[in-house]
């Protein structure tokens, strides 16, 4: 069976394609678009149909439109529900059920020879819960899922058998831990639906002294549902303009909720576990990208172990629409292989583009040692190799790279990409040293969606990539699955003693990842870097030449 699946709600706009039950290609509109999230500036209009990304899914496995079996669209008008049942409808969700029901009609202009009865609608949980529960490694598992909101719905809970999905509880809107915390990213000033991992980054300067006032408000009902209940934060700090500075009742307030928000997840996901049992917890929906949170269900939770999908926000729930319908078919689905599931170029291609740019560059005999020697010059790297990564981390295929040896390093990182300084940035580090260097978070972390304490011996040799909390979001490199990443950072560490490297998403504040060559000269042209790895290749920053007198 063929299928593709589709996300065009809310944010995040992407398609993912299934192959007899394999994925075989997955990317977020935003990497053709070059629209973050796929919102434009114009009310209602961030339902962006991902055309670019879902005409790329399909050449990349050779195949037409009129050869899919089916394309799942991760939502169903038909269970928006009323607004007396939601208390959140408005003319913006009159907007969203329209674009919805006329979806066949709009996918099928998109994608010349596609059937509109092609087309089958997936609830939008239950293709966040195959986004996880289907694409895990480990087949049976207990599934949660939390975001802002579906169709009438913000949680799912339930677990895989076989494949199968049993739903054993769902938490009906208005209540909703994802609304709850994009009103705090907008009440400090940050972007709704796309900057809530600043909230979390905030809460690591603050007290959660507030957290007492928020219990009745934010609270498990001990059925599988939670309550959240109005609450004004300005009688905790005052609200934030854009760009308007914090002060520390702000950070205290992103710390209480943040602590309340872990507490409440650890109350789902023990009476969950006491429902089925599992042995394995798998997490989507945008709240699952709370690394923090993540974190505190692993070290705190009854599962032996939590896997997380990379693409865990909405952008998954094109991945996870198209495994639930092809089972739904009759296929047997595999395990995601990777986050790397985007574009790539051969050498040729990219050779050519560097060629057409007029741009100097160099084939050197090892490009990961090129690299280990900047980065340990102090040089910062723009890293471009492979398939471009789904989800919004970056994995080692599309990164900024930096010695994380000096403390004046996060603010240079942060200055590069031209956001607040108070944003951490983090380590890749080798598989077999993790253990070594970080603790209480799941080891292997190759998704980069858990926070680890560092070792205190360890945090003056790497203040770079050390929050003021004493953690790390790190990623960790299995040489097996990932031989250039691992060849750079061995290169590294014989030259300075640290078998870590700082890494961030090789973009700009406000820009999509960069996911073709294009795009990664247009960055390394504008942005302060020393250093383009771009397959093969290298380019290096030309040295300034002096203005006449």
């Amino acid at each position: 069976m063929k299928v593709l699946g589709v996300n065009a709600i809310y944010h995040d706009p992407a398609a993912a394609l299934v192959v007899d039950g394999q994925v075989v290609a997955a990317a977020e509109e935003e990497r053709f678009s070059r629209r973050k999230h796929g919102k434009r500036p114009l009310p209602w209009s961030a339902w962006e149909l991902p055309e670019l990304s879902a005409a790329w899914c399909l050449a990349e496995a050779g195949i037409s439109p009129d050869e899919l079996d089916a394309v799942a669209y991760s939502f169903d008008p038909a269970l928006m529900g009323t607004p007396e049942q939601s208390g959140l409808f408005d003319d913006g969700d009159v907007m969203r059920r329209m674009y919805a029901e006329k979806a066949p009609s709009f996918l099928a202009h998109a994608l010349p020879g596609l059937a509109e009865d092609r087309v089958r609608y997936v609830k939008h949980h239950v293709a966040h819960a195959a986004s996880a529960g289907l694409a895990a490694p480990e087949p049976s598992n207990s599934v949660l899922v939390l975001d802002g909101r579906g169709e009438a719905h913000s949680h799912l809970a339930g677990r895989y058998v076989d494949g199968q999905l049993e739903v054993l509880a769902g938490q009906a809107l208005p209540h909703s831990l994802g609304l709850l915390y994009e009103d705090l990213t907008d009440h400090l000033g940050f972007l709704r639906s796309s900057d809530e991992f600043k909230v979390m980054a905030m809460a690591s300067f603050g007290k959660p002294r507030f957290v007492g006032d928020l219990a009745q408000a934010v609270r498990a009902t001990g059925d599988g549902g939670f309550r959240t209940e109005k609450i004004d934060f300005s009688e905790f700090a005052p609200r934030l303009g854009t760009g308007d500075e914090w002060t520390q009742d702000h950070a205290d307030l992103a710390a209480s909720v943040q602590q309340r928000l872990e507490e409440v997840l650890l109350d789902l996901v023990r009476w969950l576990h006491a429902r089925t049992g599992d042995r394995v917890l798998t997490l989507a929906g945008g709240t699952a990208l709370n690394c923090v949170a993540n974190t505190r269900i692993a070290a705190e939770g009854p599962f032996e172990e939590v896997w997380v999908q990379p693409a865990a926000g909405d952008a998954g729930t094109a991945l996870g629409g198209a495994l639930h319908v092809a089972r739904a078919l009759g296929d047997v689905t595999r395990p995601m292989p990777g986050a790397d599931l985007g574009r790539g170029w051969s050498d040729e291609e990219i050779e050519a583009m560097l060629v057409t740019a007029s741009i100097d560059y160099e084939r050197p005999r090892d490009v990961a040692d090129a690299v280990a020697e900047m980065l340990a010059s102090n040089g910062i790297v723009a890293w471009f190799q492979g398939r471009s990564e789904y989800g919004p981390r970056a994995l080692g295929h599309r990164s900024l790279l930096a010695h994380p040896g000096y403390e004046a390093n996060l603010e240079r990182m942060n200055d590069v990409k031209g956001r607040e300084q108070f944003r951490p940035v983090a380590p890749m580090v080798l598989l077999e040293r993790a253990p070594q260097i970080f603790s209480r978070g799941p080891i292997p972390s190759p998704y980069m969606l858990f926070v680890h304490d560092v070792a205190p011996e360890w945090r003056e040799r790497i203040p770079t990539v050390t929050h003021v909390d004493g953690t790390a979001r790190i990623q960790t490199v299995d040489r097996a699955d990932e031989p250039l990443v691992a060849r750079m950072l061995e290169c590294f560490e014989r030259r300075t003693g640290l078998p870590i490297v700082v890494n961030t998403s090789l973009n700009t504040a406000g820009r999509p990842m960069v996911d073709d060559p294009r795009d990664a000269l247009e960055c390394f042209g504008s942005a302060p870097v020393d250093l383009l790895a771009i397959g093969p290749f290298v380019v290096r920053r030309p040295k300034a030449t002096p203005r006449p007198g």
